[in-house]
């Protein structure tokens, strides 16, 4: 069985990437996105082991000691983080795994995983990303300037990253973020791994 390969993905908030990711997960097989770790409380309609891994600050910080987190934060008083050991083990199905993290989260998992793919996501414009978030309806407009600020603070460090995909009609960059597992998919290393037998039948 081939290894998985692991991969981030990031953008600024708005930018459309939960929805892209949504569509990819449907139309591509052996992907999965990671559930993450987290001491916040669950909120109504979300479930343990789905939405997150709900667990007490307790035993987060007792995982943090074992060294078993890829990369964590602590956002508001909770904590959130993305399980090594978790991970590795959907990797050694032969699953790619897609990490939803910030650039500050995707240092942290590259210095641990180097061989992490990394794909960051761009809106076309910033009147784009500004209809984007004035669209959500549920933010005024003190919030909205501020994630302007943060955006731009976050599409600063787009170049740390791999591929970079820009979200402008959703369908053409839908199947550019297809065609990059693709291609990482069709890379010899994984073939080799993948059709191991058929090689040396060739070969012999």
């Amino acid at each position: 069985m081939s290894q998985g390969t692991l991969y981030i993905v990031s953008a600024a908030s708005g930018t459309g990437k939960t929805s892209l990711l949504k569509d990819m997960l449907e139309q591509t097989s052996d992907v999965v996105v990671s559930v993450s770790h987290t001491t916040r409380t669950m909120r109504e309609g979300e479930e343990n082991a789905v939405h997150y891994h709900f667990v007490e600050k307790s035993q987060f910080e007792s995982l943090i000691e074992q060294g078993d987190f890829l990369e964590h934060a602590q956002v508001f008083g909770n904590y959130y983080g993305t399980s090594q050991s978790a991970v590795e083990s959907q990797l050694a199905k032969g699953l790619d795994v897609i990490l939803e993290i910030d650039w500050q989260g995707a240092q942290q998992v590259r210095r641990l995983m180097p061989q992490a793919v990394s794909i960051f996501i761009f809106p076309p414009s910033k009147g784009a990303l500004l209809s984007r978030l004035q669209g959500r309806g549920q933010d005024s407009e003190e919030i909205i300037n501020g994630r302007m600020s943060e955006a731009v603070s976050e599409m600063s460090h787009y170049n740390e990253f791999d591929y970079l995909v820009v979200n402008d009609v959703f369908e053409v960059a839908l199947d550019d973020l297809k065609a990059i597992f693709s291609a990482e998919r069709l890379k010899a290393k994984r073939q080799s791994q993948a059709h191991g037998q058929m090689i040396s039948d060739l070969l012999n």
